[in-house]
């Protein structure tokens, strides 16, 4: 009867696990968990460095632009074919034959080139004009720009109110001045904001998505002169 009750309590604690068995599990479980956390957030902040970093180039190059834009207005020469002052490099960088001119908003320190039309792969550059002609002539000027949500490009054009200022500049230098009158949302599929306007008068329509919502911002501006 002993042997096998001590046949019997043998078996009992030769299968209970330790307790230094348990201990090591639970480290290594803990060890596996905070593992796999490090690895999670050192994915997380290099894929938002590698955004930023995208994003930096964007601006990068649309400062370059702008720099290669104000380098040509200033130094071509009139004879539009005769523009040897920038390098052939410079040149299809710049894409001067491409650019409207340059907008700039001061409440919101935002100063860019503007393409005269509109692609994807310009829109990650600078903004488009995508419609209307030219500052000078009664209508529409629709400027589209991408809202990066950290100051780059339209991501600010929200927080303007009624009266703020916004300057257009042409090819040719001249200055134009717009007031901020209205300001609201649309759908993305809501051309109004585009199509209905006072023929009479000189509007400014700023566009950028609303990146919560996926509607579109739009900024209204009237053209006065300046004094």
């Amino acid at each position: 009867m002993n042997q096998i009750l001590t046949t019997k309590n043998d078996v009992h604690f030769r299968d209970c696990p330790k307790k230094g068995q348990k201990s090591q599990k639970r480290k290594n479980w803990f060890f596996f968990q905070f593992a796999f956390s490090i690895v999670i957030v050192l994915f997380l902040v290099g894929g938002a460095a590698f955004y930023f970093y995208r994003l930096g180039k964007k601006e990068d190059f649309s400062d370059r632009l702008l720099a290669n834009y104000n380098i040509y207005r200033l130094y071509s020469n009139p004879n539009p074919s005769s523009d040897t002052e920038m390098t052939e490099e410079e040149r299809q960088e710049s894409g001067n034959h491409d650019l409207f001119g340059i907008i700039e908003i001061p409440k919101i320190n935002l100063y860019y080139p503007v393409f005269s039309h509109l692609s994807e792969e310009l829109l990650k550059v600078s903004p488009c004009q995508f419609y209307g002609s030219s500052p000078k002539e009664n209508g529409n000027i629709c400027i589209a720009g991408h809202n990066y949500d950290n100051a780059l490009f339209f991501s600010k054009i929200s927080s303007l109110s009624t009266d703020d200022t916004i300057f257009l500049y042409d090819k040719e230098g001249a200055k134009y001045l717009y007031f901020v009158y209205e300001k609201y949302e649309v759908s993305a599929s809501d051309l109004s904001p585009v199509l209905n306007y006072n023929a009479n008068e000189k509007i400014l329509t700023l566009v950028t998505c609303n990146n919560f919502n996926n509607n579109r911002i739009i900024i209204k501006a009237k053209q006065k002169k300046l004094s």
